[in-house]
């Protein structure tokens, strides 16, 4: 097991991490005289899932779209692998988009595209690759987020919910970035196909060595797959891992956790009970075995350390 990371003083939100990935440091985005974001700070640590949460209006797509360029911000800076996204160059924004793939909410596909063309989409933009290695890559992006072949000819309004936000994700995986983004990726999707969108990011991080950042407001998949939590209040963000967020005395995230729909996941060296129902939810708790429970990265601005140790995802 790695070693407990000393904690220094630095910024909520935060990392010493020399694997950042994602830095934000001062963030402030506005629209008119509504302030969304305040002197935001966030690192986002090379291969980890990380969750954001907050209430409605907090900002939780306004700053994915603001890192991926999308928006531009009030103040602050935003660099990704090491570049500021909003002083680079067309050259070096092109570069990086290359290594970033966006699942937007509901997919986000053209219309009037068959998912196979939606996916080649990237393709066609940023390769030169001849079109039959094209279709080959497509069809491998299909296997990959588990469609069918034959949804490749469908055009989205023929697909369910689930299956648009599988396409909308193989679209994100088309240039094999190392980063994904994905704006409420279980949104819509009953129980049984939540979970499976879960399984199938989990898998896909670790077989693919992801980074994930992730806007959700899916209590299971925090405590599922996420190494991290995110919580956009006040303008700011508080950071730290599941466990110790469950702790913190503040009035959004206690409610957030403990209220009527929310429950209390719990610990142990043999395993990890991902979710104890509460009040509103069944009785039946939800656990998995220690040979697949998560193990928390270390906390940025955290209230306690935790080891960096991580085993494979649910």
């Amino acid at each position: 097991m790695a070693a407990v990371r000393k904690r220094t003083d630095r910024p909520n939100g935060a990392s010493d991490d020399a694997e950042v990935v994602i830095r934000v440091r001062g963030l402030r985005n506005q629209f008119g005289k509504q302030i969304i974001h305040d002197n935001l700070d966030l690192d986002v640590r090379r291969g980890e899932v990380i969750g954001i949460v907050g209430g409605s209006g907090s900002g939780k797509s306004v700053l994915l779209r603001t890192i991926v360029g999308l928006n531009q911000p009030a103040g602050g800076s935003i660099e990704v692998y090491g570049v500021n996204v909003t002083k680079a160059s067309e050259a070096e924004r092109r570069s990086l988009m290359r290594r970033w793939g966006v699942l937007f909410q509901d997919g986000a596909l053209f219309s009037s595209l068959t998912v196979g063309q939606n996916i080649q989409v990237p393709l066609k933009e940023y390769t030169d690759l001849p079109r039959a290695l094209i279709d080959e890559v497509t069809g491998v992006k299909v296997g990959v987020v588990g469609l069918p072949p034959f949804a490749c000819a469908k055009y989205p309004s023929e697909l369910s919910g689930g299956m648009r936000k599988r396409a909308g994700l193989a679209r994100a995986l088309a240039l094999d970035p190392d980063i994904v983004f994905l704006d409420e990726p279980t949104a819509g999707l009953d129980p049984i196909g939540a979970a499976a969108f879960d399984q199938l990011i989990a898998n896909l991080q670790k077989s693919l060595n992801l980074t994930v950042f992730m806007v959700t407001h899916d209590l299971d998949s925090l405590a599922a797959i996420c190494d991290r939590i995110a919580v956009l209040i006040d303008k700011r963000v508080i950071v730290d891992t599941m466990e110790n967020l469950l702790k913190v005395d503040v009035p959004w995230i206690r409610e957030y956790f403990h209220g009527p729909r929310g429950g209390r996941p719990t610990s142990s060296r043999t395993g990890i009970e991902i979710w104890r129902p509460g009040p509103a939810m069944s009785s039946s708790a939800l656990s998995c075995s220690a040979s697949s429970s998560p193990w928390w990265f270390s906390p940025s601005g955290s209230a306690a350390s935790a080891s960096t140790a991580r085993s494979t995802p649910i």
